[in-house]
């Protein structure tokens, strides 16, 4: 293993870390959901924007929120070989630190795509930033390098030539990251303080863009992997196998869990509920017209919203599927939506935000703003702000 370390003296974090953080991509334990978000406006409009900053290159990334600082990550050249990690302020969007690193690997990608299409994740002490040249680089939150891997020195032929966009996660103190693809696939779960494997798993050939999620079940934490065979939990300090669904799934859209109660883009939408002792799967239900396109499900109380190709939202019950109702929203849409409170947030291709009130019975548009920059990020939400990016600008909206 290729591992290069830097040692550095390591500055005291002058960030406040708390529960409203926004740590990784769709925010904690991958719900979109935010807590702390009740007075965010709804009302979006051009007046609603407190800052924005220009970014350089390309980025598909969602910002992270850690205290008063966003963080995020860009690719920049002729063939996106320069990686940044960016830092601003949350208050005021001035910019705090930048680091710049050359890519170890591939940075072929789609033209939809870029380098800096996975999102970064953070534990509250680091951020963890990894592209999709497969280079994975660890920071404090000061912007000190704590260490740096180029995964493709380690596995060569683990690409695809779409691109990889995986985002990582932090579970347990364990960073679990799916690298997978048509040749050598594989995810591996990897120390935060040295960067070095915990564990490494083979993984299906084919290629796959979901991201891991965390869960929570009866105080047990899992890692569960999605791909197009199904979805695997695993010990996130050991990468042993915990339960298994194997009936095929997404390899875009990522799953959403609530305990042991997790809805898998499988066949449509399906809801299981996971074992902690190696026992069978639970097929609770599974509905066909629910079939999510590029955005991930999201689960709001006792209802579960997916958005298809088409840009229709579709509201069910989460306990039976059973279908709400459905409303058309102005797509393409490739962001997941997040969600504070009886409120929706979506961003569509064009750059244009939508603020959806969630009742039992409808989902209606109450506000819009058209941002003018294309836009397939998932935005982050925090402090009674959403924060959102283009591959050229951060907005705070607020």
């Amino acid at each position: 293993m290729k591992l290069y370390t830097l040692s550095l003296c390591l500055t005291l974090l002058s960030t406040s870390i708390s529960f409203a953080d926004w740590l990784n991509f769709r925010g904690p334990s991958g719900s979109g959901i935010s807590s702390n978000c009740e007075g965010l406006t709804k009302q979006l409009s051009a007046d609603s924007v407190a800052w924005k900053v220009p970014l350089p290159g390309r980025g598909l990334s969602t910002p992270l929120v850690a205290g008063d600082r966003v963080f995020l990550t860009a690719a920049s050249g002729p063939e996106q070989k320069e990686l940044h990690i960016l830092c601003f302020s949350s208050k005021d969007g001035a910019k705090l630190w930048e680091r710049t690193f050359l890519a170890t690997g591939r940075t072929m990608c789609h033209k939809k795509t870029c380098v800096a299409a996975p999102s970064p994740a953070s534990d509250g002490k680091s951020i963890f930033a990894l592209f999709s040249s497969n280079d994975l680089i660890a920071v404090d939150l000061d912007g000190n390098i704590k260490w740096m891997r180029g995964l493709t020195l380690d596995y060569p032929n683990a690409s695809n030539s779409l691109g990889m966009s995986s985002s990582p996660v932090v579970v347990d103190g364990t960073l679990v990251l799916q690298i997978e693809n048509d040749s050598e696939s594989f995810a591996a779960g990897i120390d935060t303080e040295t960067g070095l494997n915990r564990w490494k798993i083979d993984r299906p050939k084919a290629a796959n863009w979901t991201s891991p999620i965390a869960l929570l079940i009866d105080d047990t934490a899992i890692a569960a992997l999605q791909s197009s065979k199904g979805l695997l939990g695993v010990q996130p300090a050991t990468g042993s196998p915990v339960f298994e669904y194997k009936f095929g799934a997404a390899t875009i859209p990522s799953s959403v869990a609530s305990g042991d109660t997790i809805y898998i883009p499988s066949n449509g939408l399906t809801a299981v509920k996971a074992p902690t002792d190696g026992g069978e799967v639970e097929k609770l239900w599974n509905e066909g017209g629910q079939r999510p396109g590029t955005a991930s499900p999201i689960l709001i109380g006792d209802r579960i919203y997916t958005i298809n190709g088409a840009g229709v939202l579709t509201c069910a019950n989460a306990s039976s599927g059973e279908r709400n109702w459905r409303a058309r929203l102005k797509g393409p849409i490739s962001a997941s939506p997040v969600a504070t409170g009886n409120h929706l947030y979506v961003f569509n291709e064009a750059g244009l935000g939508q603020c959806v009130k969630l009742t039992a019975e409808e989902g209606r548009i109450v506000s819009e703003i058209d941002l003018g920059e294309t836009i397939l990020c998932t935005p982050a939400l925090s402090d009674n702000a959403l924060f959102i990016r283009s591959d050229n600008t951060l907005w705070k909206i607020q």
